[in-house]
């Protein structure tokens, strides 16, 4: 297993990242891996464009199977699971020497790698045929790449390496940790860079073009860092702005009427217009290309492997919804549910009573599509799929706004905030909010975003006393036997790999000052 800081050395990055980009039209089609040319390849507008397409997916891959469930959605307490590789947050004993969080630090690297190489050498590789605003975007979107990655290392982590070049640190391969507050001003700094290179767009139903990020979506993302600072002015700015843009609409709200809540998952609508960023999957017969949900998540019956269910709804997620909340079924499936998937029962698909994914009683329906059929797309060697993994939601940005309105104030009977909030709800089926408070819309966070690896998050920005509070409360086992464990302070970050301990011991030093260029 190789460390971080030199696995993308300038080298390698410039065939592993600039081959990952395609000159085709199909979004994630990639020429073949056999050493191109770099001056020669960006000759044209359409290749630099195409440059960042496998990081919308390959390199997420190992971040997004299974690190990205086990941590954020078993360890915030959504999901549960007793399999031995994914299942160590559940009782909060996770180790250096776990291996899916080795594989989600590495992927988050890889993602800051290639970011770093297209920021600092496409300008100079590309012929006098491509435009600058072609180039402008195509770098503004490495931009948002790294800033995404590092949030998500941060939020993880705390203090882990600021890395702007990897070439710099070629040579000397043990390097410290930076503040917090530096790792935070550099993806500020590159969600800002985003915005003033990528170009403004209104999502509409031609979804084959929205697969790309947008200035609204890096103006989201920015305001979600904003909300975490606690900077409630810059994040309702921001989410006002994107907002006001007109860019994303609520699928199955009054802008898009006759979709619901369980459309934005299937493979059909990847890239509709409520996708803020998600990672866009595309089966192409190596592993790493598509989607794994379908089979970790759902049953048996309606995975196209020989098993399914590697993770389960917990006892916890199972009791947090209203009767009336149209949300529910589409999150989990409860014995008795129908759903129209293929599955092995036909057509159609009833969960049989006594289905027991992980000991719920239940079974995960978010991200579970069934069986291959001409609506799901096909399914590749591994059993995995084409349905896109959501980062960020336009239901998300309306709800930031509505947080950053109440900016840690106890309520309030803001309109444009209770727009906001009741938006979301009017589309799951709910009665207006006349009053907002923090708690409700923290609910309305974990109940719209459920099994899109958000709430592990919410709880590390919170309170920490109240974060514990809600984990202590909440049983983490089977429906047949309950289980309660108790996080402390340390478990709120995870432990560094042990194997790049070993490499750079640095890690487990004190963080440093980090010099900006």
């Amino acid at each position: 297993m190789k460390n971080f800081f030199n696995i993308y050395k300038l080298s390698i990055l410039a065939i592993a990242l600039f081959v990952s980009g395609s000159c085709s039209n199909d979004f994630l089609d990639r020429p073949s891996e056999d050493g191109i040319s770099l001056d020669s390849y960006y000759s044209s507008d359409a290749q630099v464009a195409a440059a960042t397409n496998g990081m919308y997916s390959r390199t997420w891959f190992q971040f997004g199977n299974k690190f990205f469930w086990a941590i954020s959605e078993v360890g915030s307490g959504n999901m549960c699971t007793f399999s031995s590789d994914v299942n160590a947050m559940r009782n909060f004993s996770l180790t250096g020497t776990d291996g899916e969080l080795a594989n989600g630090w590495q992927s988050l690297w890889a993602n800051v790698a290639q970011a770093n190489s297209i920021i600092n050498f496409l300008p100079e590789r590309v012929g006098s045929g491509v435009s600058q605003k072609v180039l402008d975007n195509t770098v503004g979107e490495a931009y948002f790449m790294r800033a995404t990655a590092y949030f998500y290392l941060v939020r993880l982590w705390g203090p882990v390496p600021i890395i702007e070049n990897n070439l710099d640190y070629a040579n000397t391969p043990q390097i410290n940790t930076n503040n917090v507050d530096d790792i935070y001003k550099l993806i500020i700094s590159d969600y800002k860079n985003a915005i003033d290179r990528v170009e403004a767009k209104i999502r509409t139903s031609n979804y084959a073009s929205n697969g790309h990020i947008s200035k609204g979506s890096a103006k989201a993302m920015l305001a979600k860092v904003y909300l975490y600072q606690k900077d409630y002015a810059n994040a309702k700015l921001l989410a006002g702005e994107v907002i006001a843009s007109n860019e994303f609409k609520l699928y199955g709200g009054d802008q898009l009427p006759g979709k619901t809540f369980g459309d934005l998952f299937l493979t059909g609508n990847n890239n509709n217009e409520e996708s803020v960023f998600a990672l866009q999957w595309k089966g192409d017969g190596n592993y790493g290309s598509a989607n794994n949900c379908n089979t970790q998540f759902g049953t048996s019956d309606t995975s196209n492997a020989s098993y399914g269910g590697v993770f389960g709804p917990s006892q916890d997620i199972l009791s947090a919804y209203s009767a009336g909340d149209k949300r529910k079924r589409e999150t989990f499936m409860v014995p008795g549910d129908t759903y129209a998937i293929k599955s092995t029962q036909g057509a159609t698909f009833t969960l049989p009573v006594g289905e027991n994914a992980q000991g719920s009683g239940a079974a995960i329906k978010k991200y579970c599509i069934g069986k291959v059929t001409e609506s799901t797309g096909p399914a590749d060697t591994w059993n995995m799929m084409n349905n896109n993994t959501y980062i960020m939601r336009y239901s998300e940005v309306l709800l930031i706004y509505a947080e950053a309105v109440l900016a840690g104030g106890a309520s309030t009977t803001d309109a444009s905030a209770l727009s906001a909030v009741n938006a979301v709800r009017k589309r799951a089926g709910l009665t207006d909010l006349t009053t907002i408070t923090f708690d409700a819309i923290f609910k309305e966070r974990r109940l719209e975003l459920c099994f899109e690896g958000d709430y592990w998050y919410d709880l590390g920005r919170i309170d920490r006393a109240k974060a514990i509070a809600i984990m202590s409360a909440q049983n983490r086992g089977s429906k047949a036997n309950a289980e309660y464990y108790t996080p402390t302070e340390a478990d709120f970050l995870i432990p560094y790999p042990d194997v790049d301990v070993a490499k750079n011991p640095k890690l487990l030093e004190p963080p440093v000052p980090y010099t900006f260029k």
